[in-house]
């Protein structure tokens, strides 16, 4: 069921598969998140796979499609900062009478379900990052975020979207996604440029979550691509060394859409790591 709530005190679309949700009854509880320049229809097959097993609640994050940024600063700028988004992640928990759930994040999402964890460890369970990493940007990183807000200031959202989210496949994937592709592209225009815009510049500001994930005794899987040039084969080797303690997946042949692109696979990973 698709609808909208107010969440932290603005308005998120959002999508239940418990339709008369009552609290502690049921399935149990997975919420999933989605990444940079996506909407939560990006989880629809795989959220399909989960919904046998599962009740799964997606939301368009702040700033993306038919949600809300965060309310603007003294400045006139609106951030939409990996704590905001958390509190509106729990919020919408409470609004879907959840008291306890497992989080998944994809990319940005991941950067927002570490901070969920963080912020209010009492309401996650277990943790799934898709193709996300717990670090904070470097100066060169930032650098190429302050040329993407340029380039969607000067009203070139959509071709900015369609240079990007095709990256984001294992090119050998590319013909057999198209469908995928174009849909994402298409939903690129429920975005409202300014919200877009927001969403960076949380990006650019979020804490590094290096030491929380170090010493978290949430139970954490982290999957990743080894053809994914957003989170490199090098940077996710050197997570495994950082981090024993988070259980790692590399699938070949895909990029930084796993769960996408090796869908029954990563299916199989995740509802064998939830349990």
């Amino acid at each position: 069921m698709e609808y909208f709530a107010t969440a932290g005190g603005i308005t998120v679309h959002l999508c239940d598969s418990e339709d008369h949700p009552q609290r502690g009854a049921g399935k149990p509880v997975i919420v999933l998140l989605h990444g940079y320049l996506e909407t939560f229809y990006i989880w629809s097959e795989f959220a399909a796979l989960l919904e046998k097993h599962y009740r799964v609640i997606r939301l368009d994050l702040p700033g993306h499609g038919l949600t809300d940024s965060a309310p603007a600063g003294l400045d006139g700028q609106s951030v939409n900062t990996m704590e905001f988004c958390a509190d509106v992640v729990r919020n919408v928990l409470d609004k879907c009478l959840v008291d306890k759930a497992f989080i998944g994040g994809h990319s940005l999402g991941g950067y927002i379900a570490l901070m969920c964890c963080n912020r209010y460890p009492e309401r996650f369970e277990k943790l799934i990052l898709f193709n996300s990493n717990p670090f904070a940007d470097l100066p060169e990183k930032s650098e190429d975020r302050k040329r993407e807000i340029s380039i969607i200031r000067s009203g070139k959202l959509e071709t900015l979207a369609a240079y990007s989210i095709p990256r984001m496949y294992h090119p050998d994937q590319l013909r057999t996604h198209d469908d995928k592709i174009r849909e994402t592209l298409e939903l690129c225009e429920t975005h409202f440029p300014e919200g877009i815009i927001a969403s960076v510049l949380g990006m650019m500001v979020r804490p590094s979550q290096e030491e929380w994930l170090k010493n978290t005794s949430i139970p954490t899987l982290l999957l990743g691509g080894d053809q994914d040039p957003f989170l490199p084969l090098e940077v996710f080797n050197r997570m495994k060394e950082l981090f024993p303690r988070v259980q790692f997946v590399m699938q070949p042949g895909t990029g930084h859409l796993s769960f996408i692109e090796a869908e029954a696979d990563t299916y199989e990973k995740v509802c064998s790591f939830l349990g």
